[in-house]
């Protein structure tokens, strides 16, 4: 079944936004489709199809152009991870997750000489992971157990990480511990860790419901050694630079949720024309006319909320409320659509021959990484009445 998108966004796009969005919705369907049920299968991203993403740029768009990057925008960002994931969520998330959680707070809060170490390398052919969560810390983010301790020239990482996007093709990790647990979140630290430092190992690899081809492990810190200058910003500010980091990636599994939707609405309106019942198409049904329709606005509803939000980061804005709304609001839109488009779809919809099913399962994650639904309803709540 060939699938299609459904009617195209509402939302106002520049010229050169359009010609990026065309060219990523182009290799989305020419280079990721023919691959995505084989790598559903597999449980792992096609090594052949990575390097095509640092040839089109999609590893440094924000990035800027004095170290090989695009110098675009974080709604470019918005833009790509969209449409990648209007055929695959596990395709889109490695770019998403290189962009916002890795490059972001390199280019932001890196010094000269690490900028001009490592944003090359992450534009260029090095996939970059993000490590904040760990087995007893998720969304209370800043109780993290993983410590740094000062020995020499460097510092001593000892911990647990889970939960690591792109976990197992990353080289570069950003690694947050606390070098100073007596200061509490005070005390938070960011550290640039490479694969082949001492003490690192990558460790065991999720089973995971949905997005399955993208990586989600663990990451095993025993004494691994960083060099002092490998230090992310000041000492003691992890937490800022946490925090920052996830609202801008917030807007990147907002721009997710709205493709998977968006992929499972084009599958569903491709399936009502065609599918026959009682005579005619299921399309010519009022009721299903009329769900279809509640599902597109919706879905546009999402995709107006993510991009705005978007453009405020980029205006110089600070988003830590428009980025929770978004993230919140695309991630429910995209439950309700996908689990409407496998109604739709009846007892085909539930299988494996058609694409809604795996939309469905895809959906889920949108609620819980970056932030559950219920943290992003405490941001946002506490922000109302602050």
């Amino acid at each position: 079944m060939t699938t299609t998108t459904a009617h195209p966004p509402l939302t106002v796009f520049s010229e050169d936004e359009q010609l990026f969005r065309d060219a990523v919705a182009a290799f989305a369907n020419d280079e990721v489709r023919s691959r995505v049920q084989a790598m559903e299968r597999a449980s792992k991203l096609d090594p052949e199809l990575l390097p095509k993403y640092f040839d089109l740029g999609l590893m440094g768009i924000e990035v800027p152009e004095q170290y090989g990057g695009a110098g675009g925008t974080l709604a470019m960002v918005a833009i790509a991870v969209e449409e990648i994931s209007k055929v695959d969520a596990s395709a889109a998330i490695v770019c998403d997750v290189q962009n916002t959680l890795v490059n972001y707070p390199l280019s932001r809060y890196g010094s000269d000489d690490q900028r001009s170490r490592y944003l090359p390398r992450l534009v260029g052919d090095t996939i970059g992971a993000y490590a904040l969560s760990e087995p007893s810390s998720g969304s209370d983010a800043f109780g993290l157990a993983t410590r740094a301790e000062k020995k020499g020239d460097g510092y001593l990482l000892t911990g647990r990480k889970m939960w690591i996007t792109n976990g197992a093709e990353a080289q570069v990790y950003i690694v947050f511990a606390n070098a100073n647990p007596t200061a509490g979140y005070k005390g938070i630290t960011a550290f640039i860790v490479e694969r082949g430092f001492p003490g690192f190992a990558v460790g065991k690899k999720e089973d995971k419901l949905g997005i399955r081809a993208s990586s989600t492990t663990e990451l095993i810190l025993d004494g691994c050694e960083v060099p002092e200058e490998n230090m992310l910003g000041p000492l003691g500010q992890g937490y800022k630079i946490a925090i920052e980091t996830l609202n801008e990636g917030r807007i990147g599994i907002g721009a997710q949720m709205i493709g998977v939707a968006a992929g499972a609405l084009g599958a569903a309106l491709d399936y009502t024309r065609e599918r026959k019942q009682f005579g005619k198409a299921l399309s010519d049904f009022q009721a299903v006319q009329f769900q279809l329709a509640q599902a597109a606005t919706e879905l546009e509803a999402a995709r107006l909320m993510v991009y705005n939000a978007a453009r405020l980061k980029d205006a110089g804005h600070d988003i830590a409320r428009e980025g929770a709304m978004a993230k919140l609001y695309s991630s429910q839109v995209c439950e309700r659509v996908t689990s409407l488009c496998v109604e739709l779809l009846g007892g085909y919809g539930y299988t494996k021959d058609y694409p809604v099913e795996k939309f469905y399962r895809d959906a889920k994650i949108g609620t819980i990484y970056e932030g559950t639904s219920n943290m992003q309803l405490q941001t946002i709540a506490k922000l109302l009445l602050r």
